[in-house]
């Protein structure tokens, strides 16, 4: 395939004709298309993000703070909101409609001949991921920042090198990684490898010693939170927050971060304790308000994110209760709502019952809505389990049809100093994201 000839909207549809969502839960394809590809992921040394929750956000930061140092970092997160070509960022920017298209052609190509031996064809995640690595390389980038889609060991994002593997905390979601945290903890551990060295976000104890195991096992050393990382001291400010971190032996103050939230003051802990192990001493090098003006920087689109005022709209991610509650905790501490109207969409794999819970002390409404997705629960089943939950008190359960349709029930409900914040769902954030911030391309139906 020449990618001369290959435009955006072909490739975009060659991409999603893989089926969207589609997994299967092995290595085999993956590492024989990047195999066929000339191993593009060896030529960058790459930081490895997994945990439950925040790990595109500490993806994002750790960007931010590479591209301030003056380093070109890659970096390919999941899901998108909007397009797809939000995965795969160059320089804090998602990649151009020709580099996708080229990407794309290449990697197609290869993936043509991987169909024909596997005894599964290639994935939508897998191709997506091997674009991205591949463009890495043929740029190139001088870092890569990886955000694991799901779990670890079996992720397709696992055929990278893991420099410098970071576990956020780690909670149950994805009921295929096991019913419990620890179960969780044993699949992500598999992004610690020979060579690796480790970050560790807080953790419970009995997932720090798998974690710990697991780097033991193969002499990666360990950064760990408390110990090693700290947000020493934290403070709202307009817009975010102002907070004091420390890694290892130096802290650094008056640092601010644009982004609300205790969680993210963690995560902002995390990425700097990232850069630190990937720049080793070079660190030491580094000033304190490069690192300020890096975190400056930062963006995290469907996090606590305001898209419009009068009434104010506030869009997370939040899709299990670990999630939820921090983000319940965020509202309240960041903004000062007379009333709180939440919309909610769940998809029905997810613990539906424990994230409404997460709210039941913060909103003065709901209104329950489907996101565009087959795995989605059902209106009326979420709004049976969010009447369960607020039962005895005076909140209201509404039904929408859609999510634009929830947001007009919920911004009509709203007064003066009224606030709506759409969560549950990634689905659910990019539509609502998509009525506030149209999106260049409008990604087809999955």
């Amino acid at each position: 395939m020449d990618p001369r000839t290959v435009d955006y909207a072909q490739a975009r549809a060659g991409l999603h004709a893989r089926g969207h969502g589609r997994m299967v839960p092995d290595l085999d394809r993956i590492t024989r298309l990047v195999e066929l590809l000339a191993d593009p992921q060896t030529a960058y040394p790459t930081i490895h993000v997994t945990g439950t929750n925040g790990k595109s956000s500490t993806t994002r930061m750790v960007a931010a703070l590479l591209s301030e140092l003056g380093l070109t970092a890659g970096t390919y997160t999941s899901p998108h909101l909007q397009t797809v070509r939000e995965r795969v960022q160059v320089g804090l920017q998602p990649i151009g409609e020709e580099d996708f298209a080229r990407a794309w052609a290449a990697v197609e190509s290869v993936a043509a001949l991987v169909d024909e031996e596997a005894d599964d064809t290639v994935t939508f995640f897998e191709l997506t991921t091997a674009m991205a690595l591949w463009l890495f390389a043929d740029l190139p980038v001088d870092v890569g920042v990886v955000e694991v889609g799901m779990g670890g060991r079996w992720d397709a994002t696992n055929v990278v090198a893991s420099d410098v593997a970071v576990i956020t905390p780690i909670d149950v979601d994805h009921r295929e990684l096991g019913d419990d945290a620890v179960a969780a903890a044993r699949e992500k551990a598999g992004i610690i490898k020979p060579g690796s060295r480790v970050v560790l976000g807080a953790q419970a104890p009995e997932v720090l010693a798998v974690l710990e195991t697991a780097a033991d096992a193969v002499g990666a050393p360990v950064l760990q939170w408390g110990r090693d990382i700290e947000v020493v001291d934290r403070a709202i400010a307009v817009g975010g927050q102002q907070v004091t971190l420390r890694v290892a032996g130096r802290t650094i103050t008056d640092v601010f971060v644009p982004v609300h939230g205790a969680h993210q003051a963690d995560n902002a802990a995390l990425a700097l304790a990232a850069v630190a192990t990937l720049l080793g001493p070079r660190f030491d090098d580094v000033d304190d308000d490069v690192v300020r003006d890096g975190f400056a920087r930062v963006t995290t689109p469907g996090r606590l994110e305001v898209v419009a005022h009068d009434p104010a709209v506030v869009l997370d991610g939040a899709h299990n209760p670990h999630g939820a509650r921090a983000a319940a905790a965020a509202i309240q501490e960041a903004f000062a709502f007379r009333n709180v109207v939440l919309v909610l969409a769940v998809l029905a794999d997810k613990d539906v019952a424990g994230i409404v819970t997460a709210w039941r002390d913060v909103v003065d409404h709901v209104v329950v809505t489907t996101p565009d997705s087959p795995r989605a629960a059902p209106v009326e089943d979420l709004a049976r389990v969010a009447e369960a939950v607020f039962a005895g008190t005076a909140v209201a359960v509404e039904r929408a049809q859609d999510v634009a349709h929830a947001l007009e029930l919920a911004t009509g409900l709203t007064g003066p100093g009224d606030g709506v914040v759409v969560t549950g769902s990634l689905y659910a954030v990019g539509a609502a994201r998509d009525l506030y911030v149209p999106p260049a391309d409008p990604a087809p139906a999955a």
